[in-house]
C-alpha cells in the first residue's frame, strides 16, 4: 500500500506514530480490523490514528497492547509518552478543535492579546513579526475564524487574565494598537467575557514563567502551552491540575474587573 504523502514522520510525533503503526500493521500483514483487536478499538480508531487525524491519538493502552503483541521493546509507548510531553506543530489545531466545544475558557497572557480577542490588524503585525508564516493572510483569516467562538448563541464563559505590560506594547504602532484595546474593551463588556490584568506593580509572580490557556471539557480538562512553530496539549490529569493551581495563583495576582478595565482605558489615552 502506498504511504500516507502528507505524513511527516520527522517533524511531529503525532506523524511518526502514525507512521510506524501503518508500517507494522502492514508488516504483519494485518487489516485494520485485525489491528483493531490487537489495539482493543475499532479498525475506524485504527485508519484515523494512521491518518493523524485531529482529536485521535493512540493512548498508553493502545501502545502498551502493540509494544507486546509485536514485541517492540516499549516503542509505541515512549512514542505516546514523548508525544505527550513535546512541544509539536500539529498540537494547536488539536486544541483548536476543543475550543470550540469548551464549557470553559481560561486564557492566561504574558505578552500578547490572546488570539480570541485580537483585531485582524494586531494579529497580522503579530504573525508578520513572528516570521515563521509564509501565507500570512490565510493565517490571519484562520484566527478570526477561531473568534466565532464568542458570538455564538451559547457561548462559553471565558475568563482572560493579561499582564499589564501587554497594554503598553505598541505591537503594529499606536493607530492599531489603540484598535486592539478598544477591541479588547468592547469584548470584557460582553456578559460571557471576564477580562482581568496583573499590575506591573506586582513584580514577581508565578505567571511569568509564561503563557497558558486551559478548558473545561464534557468529559475532561485540558490545557495548552503556546511555542514559536508549535505548542503543547495537555490532557494528563495531575499536569493538568497544576495549571489549575497556576490559575488561581496568577488570578490572586490579578486585579478585580473594574480596576483592570480602568488600566485598559489609561492605556488607549496613550495610544490615542
Amino acid at each position: 500500500m502506498a504511504p500516507i504523502d502528507y505524513l511527516n514522520p520527522d517533524a511531529s510525533f503525532k506523524h511518526w506514530i502514525a507512521s510506524d503503526l501503518r508500517f507494522f500493521r502492514e508488516r504483519e500483514e494485518l487489516s485494520l480490523s485485525q489491528m483493531g483487536l490487537v489495539m482493543k478499538c475499532s479498525r475506524h480508531t485504527v485508519s484515523n490514528i494512521e491518518h493523524a487525524r485531529d482529536g485521535w491519538n493512540m493512548n498508553e493502552e493502545q501502545a502498551a497492547r502493540l509494544d507486546v503483541h509485536l514485541r517492540l521493546n516499549g516503542h509505541f509507548a515512549r512514542l505516546v509518552r514523548y508525544a505527550r510531553t513535546a512541544h509539536d506543530p500539529d498540537w494547536f489545531a488539536e486544541y483548536a478543535k476543543y475550543e470550540a466545544k469548551a464549557l470553559v475558557v481560561r486564557l492566561y497572557r504574558l505578552s500578547l492579546i490572546p488570539g480570541l480577542l485580537q483585531t485582524p490588524e494586531y494579529a497580522r503585525a503579530m504573525i508578520k513579526e513572528s516570521g515563521l508564516v509564509q501565507d500570512v493572510e490565510a493565517a490571519v483569516e484562520s484566527r478570526m475564524k477561531r473568534q466565532e467562538l464568542l458570538s455564538r448563541p451559547k457561548p462559553p464563559p471565558i475568563w482572560v487574565v493579561l499582564d499589564e505590560g501587554i497594554l503598553h506594547r505598541p505591537m503594529g504602532g499606536a493607530e492599531v494598537m489603540y484598535q486592539q484595546l478598544a477591541r479588547l474593551r468592547e469584548a470584557a463588556e460582553l456578559p460571557h467575557v471576564t477580562v482581568r490584568t496583573v499590575p506591573l506593580s506586582v513584580g514577581s509572580y508565578v505567571g511569568l514563567d509564561g503563557s497558558f490557556n486551559s478548558l473545561a471539557m464534557e468529559t475532561e480538562d485540558l490545557a495548552f502551552v503556546e511555542a514559536p512553530g508549535g505548542g503543547r496539549l495537555i490532557q494528563e490529569t495531575a499536569e493538568v491540575r497544576g495549571f489549575g493551581v497556576r490559575w488561581e495563583r496568577i488570578g490572586a495576582c490579578a486585579l478585580p474587573r473594574d480596576a483592570s478595565l480602568g488600566l485598559i482605558d489609561q492605556a488607549m489615552e496613550r495610544f490615542a
